[in-house]
Parts: C-alpha cells; sequence; structure tokens
C-alpha cells in the first residue's frame, strides 16, 4: 500500500488500506492534534443505479496525506420515508465541535420527499450530534432554517468566541448567511442576503468560507449541477457583509472550470502559517453513457482536488499545482493563532 508524502490533486487517493477514500463533498475538522475528513460515502453509487449516497464516512490522519477509515459516522436508513435512506438525496455534510456542550454537531442537506425524492426544488437540512466525531451520529431533527428551501452549505465558528454561522445558498436565488444558535442546532434568526440572481447558472451555490486576517472570504461556484464552471471569490470587512466579488477564484484555470471541480470546503491549517486548503470533487473525473446518450458522473470515483489558497494583496486566489507539501509553508511561531 501507497504512504503518501506530498499532495497530487486529481489523482486517486487510497485509505491506509490501499481502498478509494470517500469523502465526496466533504470538508476537514482538527481537533485534539488529529485531523478528521468526512464526507458523503459513494461507494454503493453505480451510475444510473437507486444508490445516491451510503452515509456518512469519515477518516482520521496526523499528516494530512495518510487516512486511516474510521467507518461510517451517519448510517444510512432502511426505511425509504427517512430522508437518509441511501436511495434519497443527502449531501455536503460539515461538522463544527461545540466548546459549550462538548459536542460534534453535523448538519447534512437532503432534497426531495419520499413522494418526489428527485424533486431538488425541495431542499431543507438535517442536524445530528455525537460525543465523538468517530462514532455514529444521531439525528436530532431536520428543519428549512430561516423557513427558506436553502441548498449547499457550509458551517463555521470564529476561534475566538466559538460563534457558529451557517452558509447557504436559497436554491438558486441567493447566498444567506445566519447566525447559528448556541448549540449549533439550529438558526436564531438573523441572517444577510448576497448575490442575489434570477436563476441557474449565474445564481451561485457550493459556499466556501474561510476568514483571512482581517477579512472574511466566500468561495462559490454557479449552478450547473455536476459540469464544472467558473469558481468566484468575494471578501468582505464584516462576517455579514457587504462582500465585494472580486472575480474568478482560479487564476491560471484556462478552461474556466475551476481545475474541472467544484469546492466543498477551505481549511484553515492550525499550525502551518497562513495555509489555507480549498478542498474540491473532480465530479467527473469518470463518467458512463446513459441510454439516453447524457454522461453521468460515476460520483464514487470522484478524484480530489486539494489546493493551497495563495494571496496578491488582498486578493485570495486560486492556482493549478501537480504537486505540492506542507513543507512549502512555515510552522506557526507563536502562541496566538494566526487566524485570530
Amino acid at each position: 500500500m501507497e504512504t503518501y508524502h506530498s499532495f497530487r490533486p486529481g489523482q486517486p487517493w487510497k485509505d491506509t488500506e490501499g481502498k478509494l477514500i470517500q469523502t465526496h463533498g466533504g470538508s476537514v475538522l482538527y481537533h485534539e492534534g488529529t485531523y478528521y475528513w468526512y464526507g458523503e460515502n459513494k461507494d454503493h453509487y453505480v451510475a444510473g443505479g437507486s444508490n445516491w449516497h451510503w452515509g456518512v464516512r469519515c477518516y482520521s490522519s496526523h499528516d494530512l496525506y495518510n487516512w486511516k477509515d474510521e467507518g461510517i459516522i451517519l448510517e444510512p436508513a432502511a426505511d425509504f420515508s427517512d430522508p437518509m435512506n441511501p436511495q434519497r438525496i443527502m449531501d455536503r455534510p460539515h461538522i463544527l465541535y461545540n466548546r459549550r456542550t462538548g459536542q460534534f454537531v453535523m448538519w447534512v442537506k437532503f432534497a426531495g420527499t419520499a413522494q418526489e425524492p428527485t424533486n431538488w426544488q425541495i431542499q431543507y437540512m438535517g442536524v445530528a450530534v455525537s460525543e465523538d466525531i468517530t462514532k455514529p451520529f444521531r439525528m436530532v431533527h431536520t428543519l428549512r432554517p430561516l423557513g427558506m428551501e436553502t441548498g449547499d452549505f457550509d458551517l463555521w465558528a470564529d476561534p475566538r468566541d466559538g460563534k457558529g454561522y451557517f452558509i447557504a445558498d436559497r436554491v438558486h436565488t441567493e447566498v444567506v448567511i445566519a447566525d447559528l444558535t448556541d448549540d449549533y442546532l439550529g438558526v436564531t434568526g438573523y441572517y444577510s442576503s448576497h448575490f442575489p440572481h434570477t436563476q441557474p447558472p449565474l445564481a451561485r451555490e457550493a459556499p466556501a468560507f474561510f476568514k483571512w486576517e482581517d477579512k472574511y472570504c466566500l468561495l462559490t461556484s454557479g449552478t450547473t449541477g455536476y459540469n464544472p464552471n467558473p469558481t468566484e471569490i468575494a471578501v468582505a470587512h464584516l462576517m455579514h457583509g457587504p462582500y465585494e466579488v472580486l472575480g474568478e477564484a482560479c487564476v491560471n484555470d484556462v478552461k474556466h472550470t475551476s481545475f474541472d471541480c467544484q469546492f466543498s470546503s477551505v481549511f484553515p491549517h492550525p499550525t502551518r502559517y497562513g495555509l489555507f486548503i480549498a478542498i474540491g470533487d473532480r465530479w467527473m473525473a469518470k463518467t458512463t453513457r446513459m441510454p439516453d446518450g447524457h454522461e453521468e458522473a460515476e460520483t464514487s470515483e470522484a478524484a480530489y482536488i486539494w489546493l493551497p489558497v495563495r494571496f496578491d494583496g488582498d486578493r485570495p486566489y486560486l492556482e493549478w499545482r501537480d504537486e505540492w507539501s506542507l513543507d512549502e509553508y512555515p510552522v506557526d511561531p507563536g502562541p496566538k493563532k494566526w487566524w485570530e
């Protein structure tokens, strides 16, 4: 089995047992000296088949290169009336650790109903909790935050005071940023609206949030399904904006397809000074031609794109790298964290 010593975006990435990693649409969380990478488990997905997912899977690592499979942490459900049934749509899990409650809180996106399982216009959230990120989460409730149909989303907690935020696309019209309740199980009702558009493909989705120095930053993609499109970068001086759109984030992206991927999160490295890692999926890495002639993504084999966020003055950007490593970034020299 291969041992990794660098990141190779777009290349097959296997766990310590030699199996393809299954963390699609996912993110990384750092907790008590260990990295946890989690996302959609697609290992039961076949193009044209009935299974959309097989729960949420988690891996652990001490170096970000080599990942141990910790198993499924949010189980699929047998009952078709349960939104976690694998034949129904669940994706883009995000987890925050709540310092106040000592719980890990996971939000996932659901779409459709038991009667209309492929109706993408019906979108809502599920919230689950666990005392251990590697142990099964239990679903607390489902909700429509702010009474809205919200789709792709991100979660962020301010490391200074633990205040949490829900950042989501209000299905194909705008992006909303909402304050989470203190327990992270819901929203307070306070929110702001950004990037209004009337319809796809200009409407924004797949928000990936990070804070760089004194700036709040958002990556978003257009709405073209699994087909990649240009990622935009926007920045603000306050969490709720206003956000200024700076244009395309990927500077040497000659096809304007975000290096053929869609980003789902940005991970701030806890000890490497100034390192933010944009995490995405190359959904169309392998496709199957269906009887009607269209190409369907084999999402179980979607490749991962991990790229460092670079900075040019006040502008964050992404640049393609065939290979890169953590050694390019110095170890954080002081007790004060650079993101504070």
